[in-house]
């Protein structure tokens, strides 16, 4: 049977890693369709279809935006001002039902990529792979399997019990790891959480063998997977499951022993001296390990009900962002002076309904959209802060505690984290991260991984580790098409 490739009409890799990289070769042209029975017969072909799934991971469901809203939503640190489902109010209040838009857009989006992979990987083992030579192809392949685990993971980020209830034992979610060309081939079991994460961290230990170790241009370096990508995705990974110890061993691979905190392999990333450059053209500061960019080309414009600048940055008059900062959240801490450089992240609207209200403009651009981050390095230097500080023998981790300065003190220069206790510390991490990531939709998964009670915000009421809603269902087109799908 035959099915059709669709991928970004651009340059061929090769040319891509060996001359001036512009922001076009990244960013999706018109698509041409191919067949099966010749994707995979050119250099050019195949190069073009891994750019394809970059592409397919950036879509209006997936990474143009809305998997980091509903990670943020979810927590206690924003208020819903227009509430409507097709844009998460059901999420904000912890009640979608299986058929809502953000639950089967989700999981329809994040399926959709998996599969894209799993073809392209069943067409490089048959015969891509004997085209580009084993080298390329291994490459190619890795950054298949690295964005395949990207999906996996945030699948059960939102539909999957937590690694720590029961150690990995409760269902997770289809283990899917063949390419899927038709209708008829929906039924399998779900595989425990355990089984999913074993699979992540398989695919991400394929990425760091075989993706090169870094490329010709800083943007390159930003947009394309890389060693330091799949190693800094792990410590992610592995502080979900809260095994500290494996968190430890990956992040010094590419953290040093002491401060100015650096990668000293592959890619040379840093913090950047000033947070705001992060999130502005060109977005490509030795902060952002990975990143996906947009621009105006048609096709490529994340939209008005996708884009992070449409939730979170209202227009001047403080109209038209679905979501406003909670004063009695993370903004209200006063542990965050006023001159930290993350409160010009804070937008005050000054005139019309929502006057005094405060939003976020870390992505303040419409078209072409703002690069959305997908792991930083300040992740990395606070998720090693975390396992240092939960599995440490001394009163207070000396290393940890210097991470975690190292983030604050590039955004307030004038203040110094002190902490007493064991506890004290990682209290002062879990505080630096809501700060440092606000809006990067990490906030829904540090709840979880720690199996903490979802916090009470507005009219939303509170959600314990127990109660129904704490996670997704799942999609209902998935239980209506699988008939191995069991509760």
């Amino acid at each position: 049977m035959k099915t059709t490739f669709k991928y970004i009409w651009t340059m061929g890799l090769t040319a891509v890693m060996l001359t001036s990289c512009h922001r076009d070769l990244l960013d999706p042209s018109p698509q041409t369709s191919i067949s099966d029975a010749t994707a995979f017969d050119q250099p050019y072909r195949v190069a073009n279809q891994v750019l394809s799934l970059y592409s397919a991971l950036k879509g209006g469901g997936f990474y143009a935006g809305r998997v980091l809203v509903y990670g943020d939503i979810k927590g206690e640190d924003f208020l819903l001002e227009d509430p409507n489902l097709v844009t998460g109010a059901d999420v904000w209040t912890l009640n979608p039902t299986n058929s809502a838009t953000a639950v089967v857009g989700l999981w329809s989006s994040a399926y959709s990529v998996i599969n894209q992979c799993n073809l392209f990987i069943d067409g490089m083992n048959s015969k891509g792979t004997s085209v580009v030579g084993a080298a390329a192809g291994n490459n190619y392949i890795a950054e298949a399997r690295l964005i395949r685990a990207l999906s996996y993971l945030n699948l059960l980020q939102f539909y999957a019990r937590p690694y720590a209830d029961g150690n990995g034992s409760k269902p997770g979610v289809p283990l899917r790891l063949t390419g899927l060309k038709g209708s008829g081939f929906s039924d399998l079991a779900r595989s425990s959480v355990a089984e999913v994460y074993t699979q992540i961290l398989a695919d991400l230990d394929f990425a760091e063998t075989n993706l090169p170790l870094n490329y010709a241009t800083a943007l390159l370096n930003t947009t394309r997977a890389h060693r330091n990508t799949a190693i800094a995705l792990k410590t992610r990974v592995y502080l979900n499951m809260q095994k500290y110890d494996k968190v430890i061993t990956e992040a010094n691979k590419i953290v040093s022993t002491t401060a100015p905190f650096t990668a000293t392999t592959g890619v040379n990333h840093s913090l950047a001296a000033d947070i705001t450059t992060v999130f502005k053209t060109p977005y490509t500061s030795s902060e952002s390990i990975f990143s996906l960019p947009f621009s105006s080309t048609s096709g490529d414009i994340p939209g008005t009900q996708n884009g992070l600048q449409s939730y979170y940055y209202p227009v001047a008059s403080g109209l038209g962002a679905i979501y406003s900062l909670n004063p009695a959240g993370i903004i209200g801490n006063t542990g965050i002076s006023a001159t930290d450089k993350r409160r010009s992240f804070i937008f005050t609207a000054t005139t019309g309904a929502n006057a005094g209200k405060k939003y976020l403009n870390k992505y303040p651009t419409a078209t072409p959209a703002d690069y959305t981050p997908v792991i930083r390095y300040s992740e990395v230097l606070l998720n090693l802060a975390e396992a240092l500080a939960r599995t440490s023998t001394t009163v207070v981790d000396v290393r940890a505690l210097a991470l975690l300065n190292a983030v604050r003190q590039r955004s307030d220069p004038s203040t110094t984290i002190v902490a007493a206790t064991q506890q004290a510390l990682i209290d002062a991490i879990m505080t630096e991260r809501r700060i440092e990531f606000l809006g990067e939709g990490l906030r829904n998964n540090d709840l979880m991984r720690l199996l903490q009670t979802i916090p009470a915000k507005g009219t939303a009421g509170a959600k314990a580790p127990t109660d129904e809603g704490y996670i997704w269902p799942a999609s209902a087109n998935e239980k209506s098409l699988n008939k191995l799908w069991v509760d």
